[in-house]
């Protein structure tokens, strides 16, 4: 009885510090709440409480907390089908920094017309928009993108502008994570949406061998599997 006890303590024990290390490459993960639909979103919008939201650009106050109760499974998401100019918006991680060199962003997308959403990042050096991003697509779609990879160019944002290429980005240490289709608005046929996104350290895998795109992995939602929305 003693043995069997050990050695289920012993296997206690090593599931826990897996689980601790797993959930220490996750830096956060922003779902929104599940509330009727706002513009602009804010941040009693958010589900983490660690987190601080900021809007940018010209077009910041319509970027939309949207739902539709009429459509089944419609997420609770952000939409910037009515920005009137570029916009951006970033969480903050009011507890830490994080070193994102060879770190991921995961999100749920779907991107309208010529719509792609990139990465933006805050770091010590200022601010950077990523070369990477994700395309439009006719359903929700969840895609990654590998940080350390990506090129990356200097963003004005206050205006949310692409600058010039970053020769040698610094992504050491990332104060806030955010994104951008560097474009306004165009209502529903034109825009991009955020239903969730996370922000890993390094590589946590939640589906085996996704299509490949350079420094973008496509996941397919697989049939029977529920996906956070």
């Amino acid at each position: 009885m003693n043995l069997l006890f050990a050695t289920a303590f012993r296997l206690s024990a090593i599931f826990l510090v897996s689980c601790q290390i797993v959930s220490a490459d996750l830096w956060f993960r922003e779902d929104f709440t599940e509330t009727p639909p706002e513009v602009p979103v804010q941040q009693k919008h958010l589900a983490n409480p660690d987190l601080l939201l900021h809007r940018h650009g010209p077009g910041e106050g319509s970027v939309k907390r949207s739902f539709h109760a009429n459509k089944p499974g419609d997420p609770h998401y952000v939409w910037s089908g009515l920005c009137k100019g570029n916009w951006a918006i970033s969480f903050e991680n009011k507890k830490s920094c994080a070193d994102l060199s060879h770190g991921r962003v995961r999100w749920r997308t779907k991107q309208g017309a010529d719509r792609i959403l990139y990465v933006v990042l805050k770091t010590s050096g200022g601010w950077m928009v990523s070369g990477e991003g994700t395309a439009a697509s006719k359903d929700w779609i969840i895609s990654e993108i590998l940080l350390g990879k990506s090129a990356w160019y200097t963003l004005d944002i206050q205006n949310v502008a692409k600058g010039e290429k970053v020769a040698k980005p610094d992504l050491a240490g990332v104060k806030a994570v955010g994104c951008t289709d560097l474009m306004p608005g165009g209502k529903s046929n034109a825009c991009s949406r955020l239903d969730w996104i996370e922000v890993y350290k390094k590589r946590a895998p939640l589906f085996p061998k996704p299509e490949k795109f350079e420094s973008i992995w496509i996941y397919p939602e697989p049939e029977g599997i529920s996906q956070p929305s």
